[in-house]
């Protein structure tokens, strides 16, 4: 079980890290292609989404691998599960369904994390 937890939580920090630096250093207008949902927040809303997205992505592997706070691991879990709900009703309001689907997947695979660093496989 342990390496099944680190081999989800490589696949957010990838996930989330890529896309928050995207979404950090990118102008709004390079946006709009990759993430119609721009368009509904200003363009600091995004960089924050953008910020938030890439701390919870290297919560997940740094803390872990550094074996320095550790707490931060399942954190960074429980904040990206936070950010995928929100997301979820963003998306919801656009009536966009398929991107619904993909929010709770990473719901469940953030909310595992944190489940299993908090609880029996924890540091």
């Amino acid at each position: 079980m342990n390496v099944f937890l680190w081999i989800v939580q490589a696949f957010l920090a990838a996930s989330f890290t890529v896309s928050g630096l995207i979404k950090a250093t990118r102008p709004k207008d390079r946006l709009r292609g990759m993430f119609p949902w721009v368009e509904d927040f200003s363009q600091a809303t995004v960089r924050f989404i953008g910020v938030m997205g890439l701390l919870g992505g290297i919560g997940m592997i740094l803390p872990a691998v550094t074996g320095i706070a550790t707490v931060l691991t399942p954190l960074a879990g429980v904040g990206i599960a936070v950010l995928m709900v929100l997301a979820a009703a963003v998306h919801v309001r656009r009536e966009e369904s398929s991107a619904i689907m993909v929010n709770a997947i990473l719901f469940v695979l953030a909310a595992f994390v944190a489940w299993g660093r908090f609880g029996p496989y924890g540091w």
